[in-house]
């Protein structure tokens, strides 16, 4: 983990990151996760006023802090979509705050992100460059042309966006990781997919990963962007695989499908996804679905009875309360750490 603490000298050991949430990951999120010994990520925003808005809310949050406000590169991530966002816009953002890691996930075709890499470091020489990819075939691609400075292996179980066709980590990571070996890549994998607390950050360790993505977990924290009905769904639910469902259907309830062709995502199975399943033409399914958006509660409901996706991971049954960020890292850290210790003995 030596390669990782090098560039990220602010952080502890197991390393925490909160995935880039489009539209929930802030700079309130971001910044409370890096003050604790985490990674904070900024999610990839379409508006890049808006990102610009995120990155500045970060940055003053680590005015009190000086080893983070004097550090070379604003200490968190940003994620960028590829497939949605022009190079020469992002790069303006980048070139501002030079964040310490520019995460990319997405792209139209894996050769896209070698343009976009090469771009990232000439705009901002030490900014990290991550890619997110899932499969172990797109991280020998993404590894030979674009020279990523880390890889996030992310696995089936995860909420949001990700590859349709995918394994779980316990047989992504490791095997990733031995195709990348025999190819001379020695590359940080980060292990991203239903992991909640200090049992999957250990596992995932164990695995060979790095460091660990949480995403469902902090859509549990107070500092999160997120609809009030949308969280307390997200608290109710539980059996993870069972009220969670991967579908294209997600992406289709405004209008046509604007992801490239190897993505779906995961969602809590709501109505809209129930309605499909029973047989309802998707032209209705996005009537009703854009009539509730316009009310008060954006479509979003508990009881599995809203219409809009509310995008969660597997492991949403183990998240049941609302807590702070930093206090999310240093708990779930310390598990990890305890449960490695418990395993060593045996």
């Amino acid at each position: 983990m030596s390669t990782l603490k090098n560039s990220l000298p602010w952080t502890s050991t197991p390393l925490i990151v909160n995935a880039p949430m489009a539209g929930f990951a802030g700079g309130a999120l971001a910044s409370a996760v890096t003050i604790e010994g985490g990674l904070g990520m900024i999610g990839g925003l379409f508006n890049l006023d808006d990102a610009r808005k995120e990155l500045l809310i970060a940055k003053e949050a680590f005015a009190p802090h000086p080893a983070l406000s004097s550090s070379k590169t604003l200490p968190i991530g940003i994620g960028f979509l590829p497939f949605v966002l022009k190079l020469e816009n992002v790069l303006s953002v980048i070139q501002e705050f030079r964040p310490a890691v520019v995460w990319l996930f997405a792209a139209k075709e894996f050769d896209d992100y070698t343009e976009w890499a090469v771009a990232v470091r000439k705009a901002s020489p030490e900014s990290m460059v991550w890619i997110q990819v899932g499969s172990v075939a797109g991280a020998l691609q993404i590894a030979r042309t674009a020279n990523p400075d880390a890889l996030c292996m992310q696995g089936a179980d995860a909420g949001g966006h990700g590859f349709e066709k995918g394994a779980g980590i316990i047989s992504l990571v490791p095997e990733a990781s031995d195709a990348l070996a025999r190819e001379g890549f020695s590359l940080p994998l980060i292990a991203s997919g239903g992991i909640v607390d200090g049992r999957g950050v250990a596992a995932a360790l164990t695995l060979g990963a790095q460091g660990v993505v949480m995403g469902t977990r902090f859509l549990a924290s107070e500092e999160v962007i997120v609809h009030p009905k949308y969280q307390a769904a997200v608290l109710e639910a539980q059996d993870g695989g069972q009220v969670t469902t991967r579908s294209r259907l997600f992406d289709q309830l405004r209008g046509p499908n604007p992801w490239p062709e190897l993505y779906d995502g995961r969602s809590l199975v709501i109505k809209s996804h129930k309605d499909f399943v029973n047989g309802v033409s998707l032209e209705e399914i996005q009537k009703l679905h854009n009539e509730e958006v316009v009310g008060d509660l954006k479509g979003f409901n508990t009881g599995l009875q809203g219409r809009a996706a509310i995008w969660a991971g597997t492991g949403v049954g183990l998240v049941n309360k609302v807590e702070g960020a930093g206090n999310i890292v240093k708990m779930v850290s310390s598990e990890a750490r305890q449960i490695l210790a418990t395993a060593a003995r045996l």
